[in-house]
């Protein structure tokens, strides 16, 4: 029997939106405000455990040391010390605080993604209701129009639009279907309309909204290669300057004079990197938290930094450049067929064809021949055929006619319908031969329809030094005409998943960085493989898990805006450890001759700042020791500012801006501070 499917109204067949731009909803962290520092202090302040600052090893030392002069200012008190130690641990606070301010920009995005997170109610295929929480993987339920949806999983039947607004941030709604690459549904979303058995896919507690909760929270964010590698480094740094400390207290003896612990603590403290190392667990953090804000989910940093570094983009054709849908553009008419037929016969053949080319030739003759939609009352009593590999066609046995459309391979043709075919498949699009008992009517032309500003997109990934690559299952000639309107750089035609896979091998031996956007099962390997996965959330569930971002807004030129913050995220590390260690340097400089002035004189030819005294000079160095962190802070989160550049520019203006930026900063900053400090009595 001829039926058909309620297709929501209103909706764009090939996208399923209501509109192809509706207004983000999500809550983003947004800029940086002064705030934030203070809804941030008290976790600033629980941060103050030892157990908490161990992690981190240069804050370690200074935590140490505070706690050193602190000991000292409680039984030797003197204006000195007591400001010492109180400024000590004000580093140690700021530093606590630019973490505490990154981990709760993502918090307010938690809480609002809590709000999503309903109790649903579920009712599962054989009849039986159970509560949401006690589904299992496997478990069919049914969801109606108005209904939650109540666990993660796959479409298995039927076709509805669903409210995904709470998740994406878009409040258009989008299709989700049973048998293709949209069949994903996600726990907590609304059906708005028709009707879907829903194949569950998480356990409670692991849903996508749980594990996004996890993710911009960062609470569980583990640090990165890179990251772990600049620890080291700074816990090297640090192991040298405490051992030049250390040095120093000899040399003031063989002078003549000697240096008290608590000079030596806080000139220790200075001239370790306590910038780069009190800001660096935050630069982690707000990078993460800018994927965020572009709606996309990053598993790990390890991928975000990864991203900075890629070198090869490998897209999947189908819902990634292209629509997705196949859509039937055209109706061409054998020679001597009459037009009229053949719409009769393709617009027959296609009424119980679930499939989306299917539908779309019903819409085709409906809008463009004045078809009706429907079917008429007599048409209910044909008798479908469905599509089978084996016979590669499908269609309608309706009044003793045997109307057909498929591949057409499967048909006999002349060689002017054979021209067509071929001038159909050389452009890039899908060639169906309608048919009506044998007798070839015309060729329907599927188009597979590049999403718009593709060419200016992928221009603009070649001027970032990324090659791209289309890969698609399709014939060489359908791949090479979709590859040149689109405008990628190369192209795999007829790629199985072994395929993808052995391209991204071959690519990664090469030494280059490998990333990967798609949304279907077959993708998933090829996801998993890739340095970097993004998988589209229109996408299956099985690329959603295999691969390590997962883009919300289903935008495969989404890679820019992802490269772009990986990149970010490097440079705003390089930048600060630039500034840091030149910091570092000038403030030991700018300290010494001011410390040892009084015993050698000759020294004070280099006291250029002519600071008031050497109790003044440490005072000033620690008091702007901890103010600058207060001051990177906004920089930390917001980013150093990238321009697409080559890596020699781009270090030139980093050792230019930060590296000379650290070290004038120092001088003119412990100046001013000095000339306040100077007039404190017992310090002055």
């Amino acid at each position: 029997m001829i039926d058909t499917i309620n297709r929501p109204q209103g909706t764009d067949p090939a996208t399923g939106d209501r509109s192809a731009h509706a207004p983000a909803r999500r809550v983003a962290a947004g800029a940086f405000t002064p705030r934030q520092l203070l809804t941030s202090l008290p976790d600033a302040l629980r941060k103050c455990d030892p157990r908490h600052q161990a992690r981190n090893p240069v804050m370690f030392v200074v935590w140490v040391g505070s706690l050193l002069v602190t000991v000292f200012a409680v039984t030797d008190p003197s204006a000195f010390t007591v400001a010492v130690a109180l400024w000590l641990w004000a580093t140690v606070l700021f530093a606590n605080l630019a973490e505490a301010v990154a981990e709760g920009r993502g918090k307010a995005q938690a809480d609002s993604l809590r709000q999503t997170r309903k109790d649903a109610v579920a009712r599962l295929a054989d009849g039986r209701t159970v509560a949401g929480a006690e589904l299992a993987v496997g478990d069919l339920v049914v969801v109606e129009a108005g209904e939650v949806i109540p666990g993660d999983g796959d479409v298995v039947e039927g076709i509805a639009t669903v409210d995904e607004s709470a998740i994406t941030g878009e409040s258009a709604p989008v299709i989700r279907e049973s048998g293709g690459d949209r069949c994903a549904v996600t726990g907590g979303t609304t059906v708005l309309s028709d009707r879907i058995v829903v194949r569950i896919t998480t356990r409670p507690g692991e849903s996508f909204v749980d594990r996004m909760i996890a993710l911009v929270e960062g609470a569980r964010r583990q640090k990165t290669p890179n990251e772990v590698a600049l620890t080291i480094l700074l816990s090297t740094l640090t192991i040298i300057f405490l051992l030049a400390v250390l040095a120093l207290q000899p040399f003031a003896v063989f002078s003549g004079g000697e240096q008290s612990v608590i000079v030596l603590t806080a000139l220790l403290v200075c001239l370790i990197p306590t910038t780069i190392g009190a800001l660096l667990s935050a630069i982690g953090i707000a990078g993460m938290d800018r994927l965020v804000q572009r709606n996309v989910l990053a598993t790990s940093g390890k991928a975000v930094e990864a991203a900075g570094d890629v070198d090869t983009l490998l897209l999947d054709k189908t819902g990634t450049i292209t629509w997705g849908n196949r859509r039937a553009t055209e109706l061409i008419p054998a020679p001597g067929a009459d037009l009229d037929a053949l719409v009769d016969a393709a617009r027959l053949s296609s009424l119980a064809d679930d499939t989306p080319e299917g539908r779309s030739v019903v819409e085709l003759c409906a809008s463009r021949y004045g078809r009706a939609a429907e079917p008429a009352e007599e048409e209910r009593d044909g008798e479908f055929v469905p599509f089978t590999a084996q016979t590669r066609v499908s269609g309608v046995d309706l009044g003793g006619r045997r109307v057909r459309k498929g591949a057409a391979s499967a048909f006999a043709l002349d060689p002017a319908v054979r021209e067509v075919v071929d001038g159909i498949a050389a452009q890039g699009g899908t060639p169906l031969v309608v048919a009506v008992d044998d007798v070839v009517l015309g060729v329907i032309r599927l188009s597979d329809v590049v999403k718009p500003g593709m060419r200016e997109r992928f221009a603009e990934l070649r001027a970032m030094g990324i090659r791209t690559v289309m890969v698609t299952g399709d014939n060489p000639l359908t791949a090479r005409a979709i590859a040149a309107e689109a405008g990628v750089d190369d192209h795999l035609a007829e790629a199985k998943p072994e395929d993808k896979l052995a391209l991204i091998r071959r690519e990664q031996e090469g030494g280059r960085l490998v990333a990967m956007t798609g949304d279907g099962t077959n993708d998933a390997p090829a996801l998993a493989r890739a340095d970097v996965g993004v998988a589209m959330n229109t996408g299956t569930s099985a690329a959603k898990e295999a691969g390590n971002m997962v883009d919300l807004d289903s935008d495969p030129t989404k890679l820019i805006e992802i490269v772009a913050v990986g990149k970010q995220l490097l440079i705003t590390r390089g930048a600060l450890t630039t500034f840091s260690v030149a910091n570092d340097l000038a403030k030991y400089f700018a300290i010494l001759p001011a410390m040892f002035a009084a015993i050698h004189p000759q020294l004070g030819v280099l006291d250029v700042m002519r600071l008031g005294s050497p109790q003044s000079a440490i005072l000033s160095a620690v008091i702007f020791n901890a103010l600058i962190i207060v001051v990177l802070i906004p920089l930390a989160l917001r980013g150093v500012r990238y321009t697409p550049a080559g890596a020699s520019a781009l270090l030139r203006r980093n050792l230019l801006v930060y590296g000379v930026g650290g070290v004038v900063t120092p001088f003119v900053g412990i100046w001013l501070i000095d000339l306040l400090v100077r007039h404190i009595p017992g310090i002055g």
